[in-house]
C-alpha cells in the first residue's frame, strides 16, 4: 500500500513538474503608441501587466516590448501624462503586435470616435476625457467644462450654473445626454442641466458651426455628453469614486460596474452627493447646499456586426437651497442688500439643512437606439427617446405655506430620430436625417400663484443633411438643415377677470453651414467654417410673467418677440510641431438681427428719468428683468497651448477675449462674459523616483490659475449692481495611482481658491448680495478593479 501511494506521489510530481516545463513562457508582445489626432509617436508611454506588475515604456518612437510572457489572459495597462488610461485585456497565445492609439490632449481636443468624427474633423473642440471627470466627481457639468477656452458659466450660487460658449447660453447651447437633446433646461437662467456628469465617458465642447445635426438655432454650440461601448471583456469591472470636499462639508460617492456577455452587454452607474451651506472667504452662505441621487443603466447588444442595439435609461434627482439672504420684503432692505458686504440673515452656523427658497427637480430619461449596417459604407440609425422632468420651486411663504411650492411645473418630451449615412469610396460621406420633438409642460394649479411658465404643447420637426469629403489636401463640409415649430399655450391673464388667454405660434426656420480645412502641412492645418441659423422665440422669452425663484427676479416675457437671425464665422489655425507641443488659435465673429436677451427693465423715476424697476410683491422685493430684441454682434478670439517637458512637465494655458455689442441701440450687450486667463503646470514623477518603484505610477503634482478681468464693456446704471473687479484664483493638485495586481487605486488631494480670496464673478447672479465661495480642500479616492 505505501509502495502505491509513493508510486502515485512520484507520478503526480513528474506530471507537474513535466506541465511546468512545457508551458510556453517565451512570448513577447511588440506594440506602438501613437497620438490618435495627429498619428505621431508617443514616447515613454508606461505599458504594465496587472497580473504581475512587469512593465515597460515606449521609447522615442513610439515602440515597445514585453518578453518571457506565458500564455494566458493577462491585462495591459497603458498611461502617459496628457492621456486617458487605457485597460486592454490579451488572451496571449502566441507572439503578438499591436498598434495602440492614445487620445492625447496636446491638441486641446481629443478626436471623437465613431459616427461624430465626421462632424467634429471641420470644427474648434475640446474635450474632457474620463480620468478628467472622475478627478472632478464633485463637480457639476457647468463646472468641469468652465476652464475650457471660450467657455463661461451662468451661476447663480454654488450648486446652479449652465455653460456659455463664447458669449451665448440657454436654448442657443444644445447638451446633447448620450445621443438625446436634454429636455427641461430652458425654463431660465436659474436652472441647471439635470445631468450626473459621471454617466459619460466622454464630454465634448463643439464650438464651431457644424453642429446642424443637433438641431436648430444652435450656433451657440453643442456639448456632447457620451459614453463609450462596452468592451467585449467577459470579466466584471467597475469602479467606486469617494471626494470629500471641506467647503460645504460636501460628501460624493460614486459606483459604476460593467460587464460584457453573449446575452446583455451591460453597465451601470450611480452617485449620491450632500452638501451643506458653502462658504465664502469671511461668512457662511446660509441655505446652499444640495443633494443628489443619479442612476443610469445601460444595455447593448450587436448582432453579427450588423445590428446594434442601445438601451439607455437614467434618473437624476436633486434639492438644491437658494442663498436666504436673496429674498427680502421690501424694497428699502432689497437696495440695503444689493450694497451690504455680507447677506441679511447670515450666521455662524453650519447647517446640512435645506429650506424654502429651495429647488426641487426630477429628471427621468429612457432611451432606444438601433443601427443597422447594410455593408461597411451605409448605415441607418433608429432612435426613440422620453424624457420627464418635474420642478418645483418653494419661496419662504406666510402663514406657514413655505412647504408649498409657488411653482410646480411637470414637463414631458419625447423625441425620434432616424439617420441615414453614406460613405463613398473616395472617402466622401453623405448624411441626411429627421429629428421630430413633442413636449407637453403643465403647471400644478395648487400652487395658488400664477405660473411664471404657462401650459404649452410644441411640436417640432427637422430635416438636415450634410455632405463631406477631400479633395487633395483640403476637406470640405457642406450641410443644410430646414426646422418647424408649432406652439400652442395657454396662458392664465395677469389682469382681473382671470381668464384663460390661447395663443398659437407656426415657426419655419433654416440654417446652413459651409467649412474648409486646408491641411497646411502635416503639422499645420487652417480651417474656416461659416453657418447660419434662424432660432424662434422660446416659451420663456415670450409668456413668462413672474418670480422666477432661481434667480430671486421678476422676469417678463414680450408677445411680440420675432425670429433670430445670426450668422457665425469662424478662422481656426492649428499647429502641432511635435507630440510635446501644439497650439490652437480661434477667431470668431457673430452678426445677429433680432438677438434674444434678458435685461433689467427700466421705469421713470418721479424725476423722469430712467432707472432699473425693483417691484415689491406679496412675496418680497425683486429687481425686474424683461425679454427684448435688437441687433447686436459678438466677437472674440480663443488661444490655448499646451507642452510637456521631458515626459515630467505638462504645462497648458488658455486665453478667451470677448466683446458683445448691442448695435440698435450702441450700447454694450449685458451679461456677457470677462476675459479669462486658465494656466497650468504638471509634474510627474519619474519611474526612476522612489515612489514610482514597485507599484506606485504617474504620481503628479500640479498647480493652477485662473484670472477672470474686470468686464469694463458696461455702461454706469446698466446693471442693478456695478460689476465686481477682476480676481485671481490659485489650485494645487496632488495625485497618484497604486497598481495591485487585480485593482488600481488612485489617491488625489485638490485645493480650490488656495489662498481664501474673497471675490464676486460677474456672472454669478449671487453676485448681487453675497462673495463667491472661499478655500476648499478636496479629498477623493478612486478604486478599480
Amino acid at each position: 500500500m505505501l509502495y502505491n501511494n509513493l508510486k502515485l506521489f512520484l507520478f503526480v510530481c513528474l506530471f507537474i513538474v513535466f506541465n511546468l516545463q512545457a508551458q510556453n513562457c517565451n512570448n513577447y508582445i511588440k506594440g506602438r503608441v501613437f497620438d490618435k489626432g495627429t498619428s505621431l509617436p508617443l514616447s515613454f508611454v508606461n505599458i504594465l501587466i496587472q497580473e504581475s506588475l512587469k512593465g515597460t515604456t515606449s521609447d522615442k518612437d513610439g515602440f515597445f516590448i514585453l518578453d518571457n510572457l506565458c500564455q494566458g489572459e493577462i491585462h495591459l495597462i497603458i498611461s502617459h501624462i496628457g492621456c486617458d488610461p487605457k485597460k486592454i485585456l490579451i488572451d496571449l497565445k502566441k507572439d503578438t503586435l499591436l498598434r495602440i492609439p492614445m487620445s492625447h490632449t496636446l491638441l486641446g481636443a481629443i478626436v471623437v470616435e465613431g459616427e461624430q468624427s465626421s462632424n467634429n474633423y471641420f470644427q474648434s473642440i475640446s474635450s474632457l476625457s474620463r480620468t478628467t471627470i472622475e478627478n472632478n466627481s464633485n463637480k457639476t457639468l457647468g463646472e468641469l467644462i468652465q476652464n475650457e477656452s471660450g467657455v463661461n458659466l451662468m451661476k447663480n450660487g454654488s450648486g446652479i450654473s449652465k455653460p456659455i460658449v463664447h458669449g451665448l447660453y440657454g436654448n442657443r447651447v444644445k447638451i446633447i445626454n448620450n445621443d438625446i437633446i436634454q429636455s427641461g433646461q430652458y425654463w431660465g437662467n436659474g436652472h441647471a442641466p439635470e445631468i450626473d456628469p459621471l454617466s459619460a465617458d466622454k464630454i465634448t465642447i463643439i464650438k464651431g458651426v457644424s453642429a446642424i445635426e443637433y438641431g436648430a438655432g444652435n450656433l451657440g454650440s453643442v456639448v456632447l455628453l457620451e459614453q463609450q461601448k462596452i468592451e467585449k471583456e467577459p470579466h466584471l469591472h467597475g469602479q467606486t469614486n469617494y471626494t470629500y470636499e471641506s467647503n460645504g462639508r460636501g460628501n460624493n460617492v460614486n459606483l459604476r460596474l460593467e460587464k460584457y456577455s453573449k446575452y446583455f452587454a451591460w453597465r451601470i452607474n450611480g452617485t449620491l452627493k450632500k452638501y451643506g451651506d458653502k462658504k465664502s472667504s469671511t461668512y457662511f452662505l446660509n441655505n446652499t447646499g444640495y443633494q443628489e441621487a443619479n442612476f443610469s443603466l445601460t444595455l447593448q447588444k450587436s448582432w453579427k456586426e450588423k445590428l446594434f442595439m442601445d438601451i439607455y435609461t437614467s434618473t437624476f434627482n436633486t434639492r438644491l437651497g437658494i442663498l436666504r439672504g436673496s429674498q427680502v420684503g421690501n424694497i428699502t432692505a432689497l437696495n440695503i442688500a444689493l450694497n451690504a458686504e455680507i447677506p441679511d440673515k447670515t450666521d455662524s452656523l453650519f447647517r446640512y439643512d435645506i429650506d424654502a427658497p429651495k429647488q426641487e427637480i426630477n429628471h427621468h430619461l429612457a432611451k432606444l437606439k438601433l443601427k443597422y449596417f447594410f455593408n461597411e459604407n451605409n448605415s441607418i440609425t433608429f432612435l426613440l427617446s422620453g424624457q420627464l422632468n418635474h420642478r418645483k420651486e418653494f419661496d419662504v411663504r406666510r402663514a406657514g405655506r413655505s412647504d408649498i411650492p409657488s411653482l410646480d411645473l411637470l414637463q414631458h418630451t419625447y423625441n425620434s430620430e432616424f439617420k441615414y449615412t453614406h460613405s463613398f469610396k473616395n472617402l466622401w460621406k453623405f448624411k441626411i436625417g429627421n429629428q421630430n420633438i413633442i413636449t407637453n409642460n403643465t403647471n400644478d394649479p395648487n400652487t395658488g400663484i400664477l405660473p411664471l411658465i404657462p401650459d404649452y404643447n410644441n411640436w417640432k420637426n427637422g430635416l438636415f443633411s450634410t455632405l463631406s469629403g477631400k479633395i487633395n489636401k483640403a476637406n470640405f463640409k457642406i450641410g443644410f438643415r430646414y426646422d418647424t415649430e408649432l406652439q400652442k399655450v395657454a396662458e392664465i391673464s395677469n389682469d382681473l377677470p382671470r381668464r384663460i388667454i390661447r395663443y398659437e405660434n407656426n415657426f419655419h426656420n433654416i440654417s446652413g453651414l459651409s467649412s474648409v480645412k486646408f491641411n497646411l502641412t502635416s503639422k499645420q492645418s487652417l480651417a474656416i467654417n461659416s453657418g447660419y441659423s434662424e432660432r424662434n422665440p422660446g416659451i420663456n422669452e415670450l409668456y413668462s410673467f413672474g418670480l422666477h425663484q432661481g434667480v430671486s427676479g421678476l422676469e417678463e416675457g414680450t408677445l411680440s418677440l420675432k425670429k433670430e437671425k445670426a450668422l457665425k464665422n469662424t478662422l481656426e489655425y492649428i499647429w502641432y510641431p511635435s507630440s510635446n507641443f501644439s497650439i490652437n488659435t480661434l477667431i470668431y465673429h457673430q452678426s445677429f438681427n433680432g438677438f434674444i436677451n434678458l435685461i433689467p427693465k427700466q421705469k421713470e423715476n418721479i424725476d423722469g428719468v430712467l432707472v432699473n424697476e425693483i417691484r415689491t410683491t406679496l412675496r418680497g422685493a425683486f429687481p425686474v428683468f424683461m425679454y427684448q430684441q435688437t441687433n447686436a454682434n459678438i466677437y472674440g478670439f480663443d488661444i490655448s497651448s499646451q507642452f510637456s517637458i521631458r515626459n515630467s512637465f505638462f504645462g497648458l494655458i488658455k486665453y478667451s477675449f470677448l466683446s458683445g455689442q448691442d448695435v440698435k441701440n450702441k450700447i454694450p450687450l449685458i451679461y456677457m462674459p470677462s476675459n479669462s486667463i486658465f494656466g497650468s503646470l504638471k509634474y510627474q514623477i519619474n519611474k526612476s523616483n522612489i515612489l514610482n518603484k514597485g507599484k506606485f505610477e504617474n504620481t503628479e503634482i500640479e498647480i493652477n490659475n485662473r484670472f477672470i478681468f474686470e468686464q469694463k464693456n458696461i455702461l454706469i446704471g446698466q446693471d442693478f449692481v456695478s460689476p465686481p473687479p477682476s480676481y485671481n484664483l490659485f489650485g494645487l493638485k496632488f495625485s497618484t495611482n497604486l497598481i495591485l495586481p487585480n485593482y488600481k487605486i488612485r489617491f488625489f488631494t485638490e485645493f480650490n481658491n488656495l489662498f481664501n480670496v474673497k471675490y464676486r464673478d460677474y456672472l454669478n447672479r449671487q453676485r448681487y448680495f453675497a462673495n463667491d465661495l472661499g478655500l476648499s480642500v478636496i479629498i477623493g479616492l478612486n478604486f478599480k478593479f
